[in-house]
């Protein structure tokens, strides 16, 4: 996979290399599949786990890019963020010269899901910068964790980036035979299993909650530009996330354009993925 700059107003745009450079924007009308992840299609032609790349391009203010992509899955490697992050700081971001638009929000849009006290909730409200209140519940050893935190502050690719996916042992057989976790193994994914973590130690002690808020983040991102505004989810996922985007974008009346400055790579990045490993390296602009 390769990161390749892309002018002002291009947005993030998928192009499947082994398919004659067929291009997929990143965006609410392309979402296919939601379920563990979220994938895109354009007439027949599949992205999949689009989440953690997405999310850092806009945890660091990436607004434009070609992502080249030789295969339907984009790579997971650690199960976070945070060497796509790595990547990209190393080859550098270009400040363009036309403003950033932002989806400023002017009225609550939500979405709910069930009743009671496993009541699924996601909505969007009016607010200065991008604020994200996010509660989690899951049987032990995860619980309830709750992260607040606004994306505005700058320290993304500290406080979100490196949170690591999660999933449970017995969910394994079932998630492979749905064509997911293809390339998963113990070194991309926090595993838990008979009421533990099974594969180390955790990167925050709220780790869990922390990389919904990086999915979040990511499946946001399918609005096609930032959110200026205040999300708070409480048990959501990739579905409701990407269920209120589609409900947003229906509802013109609920954000208007706003304009800041953009932001682009200055060069290209480049990630290889093998069975076992991914390396990331420079590669020259094209």
């Amino acid at each position: 996979m390769r990161l390749v700059p892309a002018p002002a107003g291009s947005g993030v745009v998928f192009r499947r290399s082994d398919l004659d450079n067929f291009e997929i924007p990143a965006t609410g009308r392309n979402v296919a599949k939601v379920s563990y992840a979220t994938s895109l299609m354009r007439q027949g032609v599949l992205i999949s786990t689009t989440e953690h790349l997405l999310s850092a391009l806009i945890g660091l203010g990436v607004d434009n890019v070609i992502v080249e992509i030789d295969n339907l899955e984009v790579p997971i490697l650690d199960g976070s963020a945070r060497p796509y992050v790595e990547a990209m700081l190393a080859a550098g971001l270009k400040r363009q010269r036309r403003k950033r638009e932002y989806i400023r929000i002017l009225k609550p849009v939500e979405v709910r899901e069930g009743e009671g006290p496993t009541a699924k909730f996601i909505g969007v409200y009016p607010g200065e910068g991008y604020s994200i209140d996010y509660s989690i519940d899951f049987p032990s050893p995860i619980g309830h964790e709750t992260f607040v935190g606004d994306l505005e502050a700058g320290d993304y690719a500290n406080l979100i980036a490196p949170a690591r996916t999660f999933g449970f042992r017995e969910d394994e057989p079932m998630l492979r035979n749905m064509g997911l976790i293809r390339g998963a193994s113990d070194q991309c994914a926090i595993i838990i299993g008979g009421g533990e973590v099974q594969n180390g130690e955790l990167r925050f002690h709220d780790e869990f909650v922390r990389h919904k808020v990086l999915d979040l983040i990511g499946d946001l991102a399918l609005a096609g530009r930032r959110i200026w505004g205040k999300v708070v989810a409480e048990r959501a996922g990739h579905a409701m996330h990407t269920a209120l985007v589609q409900r947003l974008l229906r509802d013109r009346s609920a954000w208007e354009l706003a304009h800041r400055s953009a932001l682009g790579l200055r060069e290209a990045v480049t990630t290889e993925s093998g069975a076992h490993a991914v390396a990331l390296a420079h590669s020259p602009a094209a």
